[in-house]
């Protein structure tokens, strides 16, 4: 949902589970560092095949009733949707088989040009999908619904800056906004928990399931202000990027033709990160080097 320009005074007063977290990691291999150290470089697991269908609700195989919580959970990712509106989607995409969560991800396992980077968060546009990384390693994953067609969301490079649990939005206070992150202050742009139907439908914000709101919410860092309007150190870098056919069905279903028709390729992400990586490790430092001038300060 769109929401107007909170003031920093206003701020300082202030399912789909997408599980999934710790990819497991395959046999390592070691490395000796500069410093004589030894490291284990991370290598990702394979991806499984996975073949999917496109069910309509009259074939017994999309009644969702069927499953558990989990296979549950990976329709849902893999539709787009809540709970609520999978139940009566005409046509649900399915997978032939149920592994773990992270199988279904859009975004590659591992981006090596993000070893450097502690925390980034992706948005994809086309695929309507988010990708939390910690050193380049893919640590969680979600539907999401951007921004539709007349009110899209901003693309490019963001900072999370402040957060709610819960709050109303300018737009429309009838809309009950949980887990509100903000990334664009001015234009009142961020993600929260809301419904989601399966497309594009927000006022610009990026709609996601309860679970993956919370989990954001707690992962990502905010800002650090000093006084009411001084920014000193940015919080988590994200970055929304890509553009959605409007008009043209929904991008997804195209897995029932071609397995890998949503993935998000190593290269692209490459060419993302190699856009962002300078300006998100400059502020990845000023963000360090005053968190740990405040923690010395602290121990005085």
């Amino acid at each position: 949902m769109k929401r107007v320009f909170y003031t920093a005074a206003i701020v300082a007063a202030l399912g789909i589970s997408v599980a999934s977290c710790g990819l497991n990691e395959k046999k390592e291999t070691t490395q000796t560092t500069d410093s004589g150290t030894q490291q284990t470089p991370y290598e990702p697991p394979a991806r499984e095949q996975i073949s999917y269908r496109a069910v309509n609700k009259k074939d017994s195989i999309a009644n969702l009733s069927a499953y558990d919580s989990n296979q549950k959970m990976i329709i849902m990712a893999l539709n787009r949707m809540d709970a609520a509106h999978a139940a009566k989607a005409d046509t649900l995409i399915i997978p032939d088989k149920f592994i773990d969560f992270n199988q279904y991800s859009p975004y590659p396992f591992y981006v090596p040009e993000l070893k450097d980077v502690k925390k980034v968060i992706f948005f994809s546009y086309p695929a309507q999908a988010f990708g939390a990384y910690e050193q380049g390693k893919l640590v969680k994953w979600g539907p999401t619904n951007m921004g539709r067609q007349k009110d899209q969301t901003p693309t490019g490079l963001f900072f999370a800056n402040w957060k709610a649990e819960e709050t109303r939005s300018t737009f429309d206070d009838e809309w009950l906004l949980k887990w509100n992150f903000n990334i664009e202050n001015k234009l009142g742009v961020g993600w929260h928990q809301y419904e989601m139907p399966g497309y594009p439908a927000s006022h610009s914000c990026l709609r996601l399931l309860e679970s993956d709101a919370r989990y954001l919410y707690d992962w990502a860092d905010q800002w650090v202000l000093k006084g009411t309007d001084n920014v000193q150190a940015k919080g988590t870098p994200v970055i929304v990027f890509g553009s959605y056919p409007f008009g043209s069905g929904k991008p997804w279903f195209a897995v029932a033709q071609n397995a890998k028709a949503m993935d998000i390729s190593a290269d692209q992400m490459k060419e993302l990160v190699a856009t962002h990586l300078q300006t998100i490790l400059k502020e990845q430092t000023t963000q360090e080097q005053f968190r740990s001038t405040k923690t010395a300060d602290s121990t005085k």
